[in-house]
């Protein structure tokens, strides 16, 4: 008795042929009647047959019912592996191109988010503030480029919180001047870009240089200290008292020769002292010290070179001006006589100071 073909799952009986059948994707499997082994046939170059099914189609008479019944099923389970492998294949190529698409889309987001071109680069603030080589009347500072991004349109200066100048963004340096000598100053910069200031850089501290005393301007109203250090013996009354001299400086502005006026023991006097340097020296002829004391004194004319120099100075008003000299006074007076009284010539010294 004859074993009956069993057609494997997915195929359908060709009504063409008693013998063929048509797997769903169009090949055919036809069973060979004479040895009942099992081929294939394919117009459309099928793959080829397992080795399995090859060796069953050339087994002996004696066997084949029984390859026809436990090999076919078999082989053909696995030749039907072969068209679903292809099939599947080509939704798995097709994943792999969707992720690799994917993640070269992702990876551009990725960039276009870390380097926006159509974005300006952040306005960062100026840093690296340092002072330059002051002057008793101006400050010099400068500051670094931009670490990053392109470098701005200007720089902004400010003091006190007021925009005092600007420098263009290739610029990296400024200088004040028309300050007043040692005195202290504040100053910040901002970096300007397409109409927006960055955040103000840290406060830089700048620090004018202290003129020297020759610099000084000597003015206003003095107490004179006196003090007779020589030639005091032939005196009577005091030998230390002190007087109120006024200094009238001969220009506007700065060190010059300057007019002096006030009392000198009880004679009013006006004369102009010479500027040299810190030093001014002057000559006062006048009743100095007068012969006698009292109704019986009388007049004597004498000569007083005075000497001064600067000794300190400050800050007034933005202006570099004497704040205490010292000096001298020698006073030379001739003989002189009224009626039955006289007075020897003598010479006296004697040191000053002045303090406002």
């Amino acid at each position: 008795m004859t074993t009956p073909q069993i057609a494997p799952a997915g195929w359908y009986a060709d009504p063409a042929s008693r013998h063929e059948n048509r797997y769903w994707d169009g090949t055919r499997w036809t069973a060979a009647v004479a040895d009942r082994g099992v081929t294939a046939t394919d117009p459309l170059d099928p793959p080829p047959l397992p080795a399995e099914v090859a060796s069953a189609a050339t087994a002996p008479a004696a066997s084949a019912t029984q390859a026809s019944a436990t090999a076919t099923p078999a082989a053909a389970a696995r030749t039907m592996t072969t068209p679903a492998t292809a099939r599947s294949g080509r939704p798995r190529r097709a994943v792999l191109m969707a992720v690799i698409a994917a993640a070269a889309v992702l990876g551009l987001i990725i960039g276009l988010l870390i380097w926006a071109p159509w974005q300006s680069p952040p306005l960062l603030r100026p840093t690296g503030l340092a002072a330059g080589i002051p002057t008793t009347s101006s400050v010099a500072f400068h500051w670094a480029r931009p670490a990053t991004g392109p470098p701005p349109d200007r720089y902004q200066v400010l003091h006190d919180g007021k925009v005092i100048g600007s420098v263009p963004g290739t610029v990296t340096s400024y200088r004040v001047a028309g300050l007043a000598p040692d005195t202290a100053y504040q100053y910040r910069v901002a970096a300007v870009r397409g109409g927006k200031r960055s955040a103000l850089s840290a406060a830089l501290v700048v620090h004018t240089s202290i003129p020297p005393l020759s610099a000084a301007r000597l003015q206003g109203a003095w107490t004179v200290h006196l003090k007779i250090v020589r030639g005091a013996s032939s005196l009577t009354g005091h030998k230390n008292w002190e007087e109120s001299w006024l200094a009238s400086p001969g220009c506007p502005t700065g060190p010059c020769d300057v007019r002096i006026s006030g009392s000198l023991n009880g004679h009013t006097f006006s004369t102009t002292l010479s500027r040299a340097g810190a030093a001014y020296r002057g000559t006062v002829v006048g009743n100095v010290f007068p012969c006698g004391s009292g109704s019986s004194s009388f007049a004597v004319r004498s000569t007083a070179k005075i000497k001064l120099s600067v000794v300190t100075a400050r800050v007034d008003g933005g202006a570099w001006i004497a704040s205490s000299w010292a000096g001298t006074m020698a006073v030379k007076s001739p003989y002189t006589a009224s009626g039955s009284f006289y007075c020897p010539a003598s010479q006296r010294t004697a040191a000053l100071s002045g303090s406002p």
